[in-house]
């Protein structure tokens, strides 16, 4: 067998094995799929004022669910997570949360203010927590040129309103 044909042959082996992984991971999103929208849109309703506030700062700020379940060992509570992308200059209104909230920032810097404390910057890797019933005057990108995003995850009762702008 020359070298070409060697590496020819081993090529194939690992072709077959990614579509046998591209079949398997698409048969089990059909099966989540079927599942899914109801949740998500759940998820999308309890989400809709936060999403509201896009069109005062940047067409590219928006909240997009990444999941939403219910937590079998403390009834009554739902943990949900969300992608919150900011464009340049991108902010959310003043808001408070139904329970408790964790911010893990995955690109860019977020300015960050709970109640009457002071404005922060967080960058990639580093995280901030909203107490249940704390108010967050401050949720914007630092940048005005650059995206900015983060990962919120809710622990709240179930069927609560995630997020409520304040006046």
């Amino acid at each position: 067998m020359t070298a070409m044909s060697l590496g020819t042959t081993e090529h194939l082996v690992p072709s077959r094995a990614m579509a046998l992984a591209v079949v398997g991971g698409l048969a089990c999103a059909l099966a989540i799929g079927n599942a899914l929208p109801v949740t998500m849109d759940t998820v999308s309703g309890a989400l809709a004022p936060l999403c509201a506030n896009a069109a005062e700062s940047s067409p590219l700020d928006k909240v997009e669910p990444i999941g939403s379940y219910a937590l079998p060992n403390v009834p009554g509570k739902r943990v949900t997570i969300v992608r919150v992308f900011y464009g340049p200059g991108g902010f959310s209104r003043p808001h408070r949360h139904a329970g408790s909230v964790t911010a893990y920032i995955t690109k860019g810097e977020i300015r960050s203010q709970l109640g009457g404390g002071p404005v922060e910057t967080f960058g990639v890797g580093q995280s901030f927590f909203e107490p249940p019933g704390s108010t967050h005057l401050v949720s914007a990108n630092a940048s005005a040129t650059e995206p900015a995003e983060l990962i919120a995850v809710f622990v709240a009762d179930e069927g609560a309103q995630l997020t409520t702008l304040l006046e």
